[in-house]
């Protein structure tokens, strides 16, 4: 069974939705740090892997998280999973991350990645990287079904994390029933009673921002007839995403009902399925991130698996207020080039066809390779070159040939690497034709045996 899609939805169309073409992921969660901004989702290609193309997505074999990155927003950099059933085996599954960071005394930025431990409890892994390693500090869940104080939220997962600006952290999970708490100043215990939300047809998909001196609650309502809506906010969609704003966050009194700000994937023709999103402000904008099922007739699968998208949405940070976001193929635009004068990992692209990763012996790098046949492609878009080239360097290893092309898969071709070494190293090749200017790339991959690990022109 290949694990790549039969047909790349992103190669030949220039959209920028879903993010990684190449595997299922949803429920997106991100950090900004250095200057890139850091997504992690569930991984549900470890559930398609596990029971094929004719299977359903019922998410219990999902014991995984996915990390990508990027600084421009259409090229990513897949940085591999987080194999959180190897560093946290007490758990039952890993779906639906939230993550947070902060500079502490020993002047390292951590990062805590709250997840859902399956549907009983939200377990936390930690790191000093946004790739990691990660640790499980707690060896158990932070909160789960047995936490004295959760009343009626019986199903205490799809955690929803934030930092104020007072540095305190917050957090907030449930199904049906939600509820929120303050994080103890470790970050990874319970520091307040567990206060109930008054979340109308609550269902899932919790999450949290603070935006100007504000608490911004959003999460997914219900598919249930919205016929007892009777609150001064507007009335739901199905399975839309709904957001609440309080200034007292353990004052369940105070939350202050706003207006669904994204409907469901289906309501824009993409597809009916559940909800989940992450609002994030990088670079001056504000992006949505959020999930649909578009990747899988790349996949000639319909058994639910996720893929996850980004599209610019409108915040007045002022009064606090989201309007209603769109779900789009085209996604959004390159916010800035990418530079082929410094090293970039092989897992970048802007989108692949019959390209698999392998992990490499360095965290959060990995090896790109042929998933199957003789012949692979990986797209960068918006590549500026902003002097002429000299010389092409890529680190690989195998047999095989790869060939640098621009504009389009059978472009001009700039440099041809011949590879035939056993180990990893460096090759250089002279270019062919030396140009400047902003060109799209496309690296073809030919040899079974090929491993790609980063490139660099000079």
């Amino acid at each position: 069974m290949p694990i790549v899609p039969e047909v790349s939805p992103k190669l030949m169309s220039g959209y920028a939705n879903p993010l990684l073409d190449f595997m299922f992921t949803a429920d997106p969660t991100a950090v900004e740090y250095e200057g890139r901004l850091y997504v992690y989702a569930t991984n549900d290609n470890q559930q398609y892997e596990a029971v094929g193309r004719d299977g359903r997505n019922t998410y219990e074999r999902i014991k995984s998280l996915v990390m990508m990155s990027t600084d421009d927003m259409v090229n990513w950099t897949y940085h591999g999973i987080i194999d959180v059933n190897s560093i946290a085996p007490w758990i039952m599954a890993s779906w639906a991350p939230s993550i947070v960071k902060r500079k502490e005394s020993d002047g390292k930025t951590h990062f805590y990645l709250y997840f859902s431990n399956s549907g009983f409890g939200t377990g936390v892994l930690t790191a000093t990287s946004p790739v990691g390693p990660w640790s499980s500090p707690l060896n158990k869940s932070l909160i789960d079904a047995n936490t004295p104080g959760l009343g009626d939220c019986k199903v205490p997962f799809d955690p929803g994390t934030v930092i104020d600006a007072n540095g305190t952290g917050w957090l907030t999970v449930g199904a049906g029933s939600s509820c929120i708490m303050r994080l103890g100043k470790d970050m990874i215990s319970i520091d307040s009673e567990i206060v109930k939300m008054n979340a109308p047809h609550h269902f899932e998909a919790n999450e949290m921002n603070y935006i100007n001196g504000t608490y911004v609650y959003t999460y997914n309502t219900d598919w249930q007839d919205y016929s007892d809506w009777n609150y001064t906010a507007e009335k739901q969609t199905k399975c839309s995403m709904f957001y609440m704003t309080s200034k007292t966050p353990l004052d369940k009194t105070s939350w202050k009902y706003h207006n669904n700000y994204l409907k469901n994937p289906g309501d824009y023709g993409l597809g009916f399925s559940n909800n989940h999103t992450h609002l994030h402000k990088f670079r001056d904008k504000w992006y949505l991130f959020y999930h649909t099922l578009t990747l899988q007739s790349s996949f000639n699968t319909d058994g639910g698996f996720r893929n996850v998208c980004v599209d610019e949405i409108n915040v007045d940070e002022k009064d606090v207020h989201i309007f209603m976001g769109n779900q789009t193929l085209k996604g959004v635009d390159q916010i800035q080039p990418l530079n082929p004068f410094v090293l970039q990992q092989a897992g970048t692209t802007a989108a692949t066809q019959n390209i698999k990763f392998s992990q490499s012996p360095e965290v959060g790098n990995m090896y790109a390779g042929l998933s199957n046949g003789e012949e692979g492609l990986i797209c960068l878009r918006g590549v500026k070159f902003s002097k002429k080239p000299s010389s092409f360097a890529a680190k690989v290893c195998g047999k095989g040939i790869i060939e640098v092309r621009r504009g389009t898969p059978s472009g001009e071709i700039i440099a041809t690497l011949m590879v035939d070494n056993g180990n990893m190293e460096i090759i250089k090749s002279g270019v062919l034709k030396k140009f400047k200017g902003q060109t799209d790339l496309y690296f073809v991959l030919k040899g079974q045996s090929l491993s790609f690990d980063s490139w660099k022109f000079e």
